[in-house]
């Protein structure tokens, strides 16, 4: 069986890894680990006390090193949410966000990322994090993503304008369910989203939509308290506070696997179908 930590690949399996396009780099000046000598340092000698014998002591192996360790703020002690979130109306839910340093995001972001549209629509669409256009900006789903959604938004007759809309137009509110991004757009992790969690629900409360569109596994495990992948979720009619709610895919994901845009397109039908007529 081959060793898949080998990179001393024949011509059969580089091509096959381009066909899958897999690139095999390596660094111009350095031999590969096929070409490069192999030496291994000699172990360290210790004498035993009592016999006075050599005694050759094992190898340190150096611990892994997780990637996003340094990435990962220090949690902000001592904060915490202010308490009459569920109260709080629009003005007041958005300055508390700004201020927001109730976990380590604050110390990494530029901007919070509130949402967009008007304050009370028909259609409320949630995603995951904000990425660094977003943080740029200050917005949900710019960007390439942001394009891709605005295009599916298109389709159904929807648009995030708050002001301005051609008629036939209905809007939707857009948010994320974390106000901050992640440093790196690493994906969120539990205590972040449980922390921002208030401010979602409060806003699902202010904008008091009649459907819901969850894109992105975080952002629909968080809002249905639910471990199950997107693939299991899809297809079927949730409820959260009493709303329905349709789960699909991220943009940013359907611009990685642009076959899955018509399951997307699916999941937007279904939306259709199922939000209540006024």
């Amino acid at each position: 069986m081959t060793d898949p930590t080998r990179f001393d690949l024949d011509d059969r399996q580089r091509a096959m890894l381009a066909e899958m396009g897999v690139r095999v780099w390596w660094p111009q000046g350095i031999a590969t680990p096929a070409e490069a000598p192999l030496t291994v340092p000699e172990p360290p000698v210790a004498v035993h006390a009592k016999s006075g014998a050599q005694v050759h002591a094992p190898p340190s192996v150096p611990k892994p090193r997780d990637p996003l360790t340094a990435a990962r703020p220090e949690p902000v002690k001592g904060q915490v949410l202010p308490h009459g979130v569920a109260q709080m109306d629009w003005p007041t839910l958005q300055a508390t966000v700004a201020e927001c340093q109730a976990c380590g995001l604050c110390r990494t972001r530029r901007n919070t990322v509130f949402g967009v549209g008007p304050t009370r629509a028909d259609w409320m669409v949630i995603g995951e994090a904000p990425g660094e256009n977003e943080d740029l900006q200050g917005e949900p789903f710019v960007g390439q993503a942001g394009k891709l959604l605005d295009n599916m938004l298109r389709a159904i007759g929807l648009s995030r304008q708050t002001e301005g809309r051609p008629e036939g137009v209905a809007g939707v509110y857009i948010a994320n369910t974390l106000k901050c991004r992640p440093p790196g757009n690493r994906n969120p992790e539990p205590l972040e989203l449980q922390t921002c969690a208030p401010f979602l629900q409060r806003q699902l409360t202010l904008v008091q939509p009649r459907i819901v569109l969850a894109m992105g596994r975080f952002a629909v495990q968080s809002l249905l308290q639910t471990s199950e992948p997107i693939g299991k979720l899809r297809g079927r009619v949730h409820q959260v506070q009493g709303v329905p709610v349709v789960v699909t895919y991220h943009p940013a994901y359907l611009l990685r696997n642009p076959a899955d845009k018509a399951k997307a397109w699916a999941d937007l039908c279904l939306a259709l179908q199922t939000v209540p007529s006024a």
